[in-house]
């Protein structure tokens, strides 16, 4: 693993992982609501996705070397480091849930979203079998995909690095802002457009 990566180029994996998660998020509504939106933001991009990934590389490391592994002094096997990142991975993404949600609801008066459906469901915010999944999905990228991507940025002019992440994290935010404002006045989810596939 590279031992460290410029506030640019963890701009753009903000940037590249934000995008994903705006997939990630309308291929599971294409496939078990048979439509996709804009999932609550005028750009094709959710920042909090990005946000996570960086959140892990930062405090958590990858994988292959986690940092709280480091801070207690443990050696432990490749199978073993898998396990525990995918467990803390998914803790986290639980607790995370949890705060989003209940912050939401409390502050803007409306619910963000509703797990209550899935089975083994925690309060209404988040639920064993999603947390395993984001978890098991944070820690397959943060294994295999963290790095590669990076390294393609890398290869670009550092100029363009530059600019790149600093003017679309400047767009991300700013969406970030006009979308929960524009939640916030109106007390509930912003969405500005829908597209049916199943009719």
């Amino acid at each position: 693993m590279t031992s460290s990566y410029d506030f640019y180029e963890l701009s753009l994996m903000t940037v590249f992982a934000s995008f994903i998660g705006f997939l990630l998020e309308n291929c599971w509504l294409a496939v078990t609501k048979g439509y996709v939106d804009n999932r609550n933001m005028n750009l094709p991009f959710l920042l909090g996705y990005g946000l996570v990934i960086v959140f892990f590389y930062i405090f958590v490391g990858t994988p292959d070397s986690m940092k709280i592994t480091k801070w207690l002094g443990l050696s432990l096997s490749e199978k073993d480091s898998f396990i525990l990142y995918f467990l803390l991975s998914a803790v986290l993404v639980s607790v995370g849930e949890l705060m989003l949600g209940t912050f939401v609801e409390h502050k803007f008066g409306f619910e963000y979203w509703n797990y209550t459906r899935i089975p083994m469901h925690i309060m209404k915010y988040t639920s064993v079998p999603t947390s395993l999944c984001f978890g098991m999905a944070i820690t397959l990228f943060m294994k295999y995909g963290f790095d590669a991507v990076m390294s393609c940025f890398r290869r670009l002019p550092v100029m363009c690095v530059k600019v790149a992440g600093t003017v679309l994290m400047v767009l991300l935010v700013a969406d970030f802002i006009m979308s929960f404002s524009t939640m916030y006045r109106s007390h509930s989810l912003y969405i500005k457009w829908v597209k049916w596939l199943k009719r």
